[in-house]
């Protein structure tokens, strides 16, 4: 998935498992959805449940779920020991990858709509989705709870953003719902060297964003405000650990990054004699917090960041300690890696060299020469990016180390879109075989089967075409690699040149196989064009850089 969101809704049953199933059903059977979590409670008679997946998706999975809700949730009977105000009390809308927090408002704005208008349930927007400052905070809508509810709709104040402002049968059974945009909450537990809850509550209070009431001379006391913004933090002991920790919740990683939490609570707990002996994550984390760590440390060491993305997540794993009350599975952990593990079936680029090759021998036709020209391209991208990390750090070639760094971070950049564009290749070749699959037995079953050949045809002349206009990408890298990287590895920038080429003219010829069967001759030009250029670009960049390349060898 190239765009993420998360939503995290809440809803006021905790104890009936099967109307809990039910609801989480909803959003299971939604398509591009990814159920997570599902976190009842008996005491609070509420249960969290979490999924992802894209826009129109966790929009779609929320409604349902909703929706379900109202039918088997009658508030008239609820009583729990959470703060609850309809029977889906909360829906926030979390931006996970590829989307902004604004993205998220129109989604909130979007659903609450249709939840107003077609459930009949008074809607208030909270957070970044409303415009209204005193009803950002969701504790100040949910004051009263549910049985405040017939009187608040009363009050112009308090009339819904969406739904009904009235009482009446429906809204006595579901309540009100309430639903917004937020930052992603990490939820962050810092290990101590300690038993003692109070000397981790110590620092929880100076490191935390509302810090802590000293007492003055005079008696009186003073609010001294903590040193990051962002966190909220309390001491506790656990004694499945037998240790302490500082428990935080981390409202927006993006301004206080979850290194600087690390850093900050390693610092504040040595002043005390106390040690941080590593942490933990509960519940998922994003793939973005884990590579802005991961980053950070490399960079401390003086190390280079242009590596793979699972390098970076193990560094950020070992810096901050999270395998050590428990085991941290980034598969597990990481949103982003969860999701893929879900989806991930049969995958190109998930099978070893020989599997991969084994596949190609068949009588197959798809893996063919387009997928394969995707691989050479990032096998170029990534002998890249080993050449500039072989001079990254190297004092012979000081001069040259901003440049390098560049290299390596656009050279893994492209590996990863030529790996994606693998699979693509195939999935793309299947869809064109099955539009000559479909029914042509009427004048309109003929007319559609034509329509969506020709949509899959250029769809088969898309992917290599996507392929072909990276390569020119990895020859301006290596033109700088063979002008300014290490001599001692010259021989692989030339390697990753043929390897542009290569993987150019495979591209090239997978496109104008594809374009012989097009009836849309605008497109049939415009494309041949462009692809032409492609090609000729690559094949005299590649040529000068072999010709320096050999030229040095000698």
């Amino acid at each position: 998935m190239e765009k993420i969101v998360e939503c995290v809704p809440n809803f006021s049953e905790g104890r009936n498992m099967k109307t809990i199933q039910e609801i989480a059903n909803a959003v299971k059977e939604t398509k591009d959805v990814y159920l997570l979590d599902i976190d009842p409670g008996e005491a609070t008679n509420r249960t969290v449940i979490t999924f992802v997946g894209t826009p129109e998706g966790v929009v779609e999975a929320a409604f349902k779920a909703i929706k379900k809700a109202a039918e088997l949730i009658d508030m008239r009977e609820h009583r729990g020991a959470h703060p609850r105000i309809g029977a889906t009390d909360v829906v926030p809308f979390v931006p996970v990858k590829g989307v902004t927090m604004e993205d998220c408002v129109r989604l909130a704005e979007e659903l609450g709509k249709r939840v107003g208008e077609e459930l009949g349930i008074p809607v208030y927007l909270y957070e970044y989705a409303t415009k209204e400052d005193y009803r950002r905070n969701l504790a100040d809508i949910r004051e009263g709870e549910y049985e405040a509810l017939p009187e608040k709709l009363k009050d112009e104040k308090w009339k819904p953003d969406f739904g009904p402002a009235e009482w009446n049968e429906q809204v006595a059974k579901t309540g009100a719902t309430v639903i917004g945009a937020r930052d992603f909450l990490i939820a962050y537990n810092i290990n101590l060297n300690t038993t003692d809850k109070k000397l981790a509550n110590k620092v929880a209070k100076i490191i935390r964003e509302r810090g802590y009431k000293k007492k003055m001379p005079d008696g009186t006391k003073q609010q001294i405000p903590g040193k990051l913004k962002y966190v909220k933090a309390i001491g506790w002991y656990i004694d499945e650990y037998q240790r302490a920790q500082i428990s935080i919740n981390l409202t927006n990683f993006h301004k206080t990054p979850l290194w600087k939490v690390f850093e900050t609570a390693e610092e504040e707990a040595n002043k005390i004699g106390l040690r941080v002996t590593g942490s933990e994550i509960v519940g998922l984390i994003p793939l973005e917090a884990m590579l802005d760590v991961g980053k950070h440390f490399l960079e401390k060491q003086g190390k280079s960041t242009a590596v793979p993305e699972k390098d970076i997540v193990h560094e950020a794993i070992l810096s901050l300690g999270l395998n050590e009350v428990a085991k941290f599975d980034p598969d597990e952990k990481i949103i982003e890696y969860k999701i893929e593990k879900m989806e991930t079936q049969n995958k190109l680029v998930d099978m070893t060299i020989r599997e991969f090759v084994d596949e190609l021998s068949r009588d197959s036709p798809a893996p063919g020469g387009g997928s394969v020209s995707a691989l050479v391209g990032a096998l170029g991208a990534a002998l890249s990016s080993m050449v500039a990390n072989l001079t990254y750090g190297k004092k012979k070639y000081r001069d040259s180390w901003d440049d390098m760094l560049k290299v390596g971070l656009k050279a893994q950049e492209l590996k990863y879109e030529f790996l994606k564009l693998i699979d693509e290749d195939t999935e793309a070749f299947d869809k064109f075989m099955a539009a000559f699959k479909l029914p042509k037995k009427t004048e309109e079953e003929r007319r559609l089967r034509e329509l969506e050949i020709e949509r899959a045809t250029k769809s088969a002349i898309e992917v290599p075409l996507s392929t072909l206009r990276l390569t020119p990408e990895i020859v301006n890298l290596v033109e700088i690699l063979a002008e300014k990287g290490n001599k001692n590895a010259i021989s692989d920038a030339g390697v990753a040149a043929l390897s542009a080429y290569t993987a150019a003219y495979g591209a090239y010829l997978n496109v104008l196989i594809n374009l012989s069967g097009l009836s849309d001759e605008d497109y049939t030009k415009k494309t041949m064009e462009e692809a032409e250029a492609l090609l000729k670009q690559v094949k005299e960049g590649h040529e000068k850089i072999l010709e320096k390349v050999v030229s040095s060898l000698h």
